[in-house]
């Protein structure tokens, strides 16, 4: 099921844009890690989508975006709005980054579309790739387990690990937590 994420994303690139636009229930998390970032830090966008309105927050504040997206109609999107910006067509589970290269990584809506496996293995890379002092942003399930949401009618996956795994997993990988919030 996590392999048909990029298909569906794709098949419904503008109707997931549109509905995304109108919600931003994110600010509050994202103003919390900006605090944490330089002026004009760069910032990873993992499964960016089209940029709105996440990237255009990020970006109206003076942040560098690099933003990863598997969809290539997602992609197109954010290049179309931020040409300026780095956009990037890759499956953020074989997408490479420079070791120190960002201040501030996110995965919003994106890490719980991938199995609790490659949670595992791509969590130690966002710690590579984060910058000292560097924050990462991201949201799961409340618990370990599979769950299946719905996009356009479709079934749409998502898993978590439990938060003392992701605590774990953190500290195993030179990462502390800041904050944490169950279904906030």
């Amino acid at each position: 099921m996590p392999d048909r994420i990029a298909e569906l994303y794709q098949r419904h690139a503008h109707a997931f844009d549109s509905a995304r636009r109108r919600s931003f229930p994110e600010r509050v998390w994202l103003d919390r890690l900006i605090r944490h970032l330089p002026t004009d830090g760069a910032l990873l966008d993992l499964g960016c989508g089209g940029g709105e309105p996440v990237a255009r927050y990020l970006i109206d504040r003076g942040l560098h975006l690099t933003g990863v997206d598997i969809a290539p109609a997602m992609i197109q999107l954010a290049r179309t709005r931020f040409p300026r910006h780095r956009w990037i067509e890759a499956d953020m589970r074989k997408f490479g980054a420079e070791s120190n290269a960002y201040d501030g990584i996110i995965a919003w809506s994106s890490l719980f579309h991938l199995d609790v496996e490659w949670q595992e293995k791509l969590i130690p890379r966002i710690a590579v790739w984060l910058k000292r002092g560097g924050v990462a942003l991201f949201n799961t399930g409340p618990a370990r387990g599979t769950a299946i949401g719905e996009l356009e009618g479709e079934e749409l996956f998502h898993a978590s690990l439990a938060p003392p795994e992701y605590r774990a997993l953190f500290a195993s990988s030179g990462l502390a937590v800041i904050a944490h919030r169950i279904e906030d």
